[in-house]
């Protein structure tokens, strides 16, 4: 693969994550729709045992998607709600999260139903403000999530200025870029550890 980092945004679009076909040729990465693979013995195959696992249409994919966030690894699930809760299973019980009071109703009731319920603790607050983390940090915090674009609505975070507060303490910041798309704000860039992105 080409290296992509000192391209534009539409090249890396294109390029990043795609490499020729090993057995046609063809220059984009085929739709592999097959759920398994030979293997010559259990283990032993070309890198790819069962689809839902690892298949080369998503690896090309989620080679891609790094790119155009800056990242060095990215992974995709199925919704962005599966990526989401993926994130929120790094936490433990009795951990804390700081996040903001105008989040997708879907995150909301993820946070409330679910993960409240395995003892860990949400604060809701008004971001519009990063100093209105540091009144809710004690020494379970584990996370701050931000959303921003929010959804419904749009309020701005300052992410970088979030970030700086959780490096700072030690905390995972996570951010959801649903709204803007790496095409118009990376997280990552700004200081944030995890971002998230959902086609809803």
């Amino acid at each position: 693969m080409a290296e992509t980092s000192k391209f534009g945004f539409g090249t890396k679009a294109i390029h990043a994550g795609q490499e020729p076909d090993p057995t046609t040729g063809a220059i984009m990465t085929p739709i592999y729709q097959t759920s398994t693979y030979t293997q010559e013995s259990p283990g032993n195959h070309k890198g790819y045992a069962y689809a839902r696992g690892k298949n080369p249409t998503r690896n090309a994919l989620e080679k891609c998607l790094a790119e155009l966030e800056g990242a060095k690894y990215a992974l995709c699930f199925s919704s962005g709600m599966g990526a989401i809760d993926a994130v929120a299973k790094l936490l433990r019980p009795g951990d804390e999260v700081i996040t903001g009071d105008d989040l997708y109703g879907g995150t909301y009731r993820m946070f409330t139903k679910v993960f409240a319920n395995f003892g860990i603790k949400f604060h809701f607050i008004d971001m519009k403000d990063a100093n209105n983390i540091k009144n809710y940090i004690n020494a379970n915090t584990k996370m701050v999530w931000l959303e921003t674009p929010t959804n419904p609505t749009m309020q701005i975070i300052d992410i970088a200025a979030c970030a700086k507060i959780a490096k700072e303490n030690k905390l995972i910041c996570a951010v959801d870029n649903t709204f803007a798309s790496p095409y118009l704000q990376n997280p990552l860039a700004l200081g944030a550890d995890i971002v998230m992105h959902s086609v809803r």
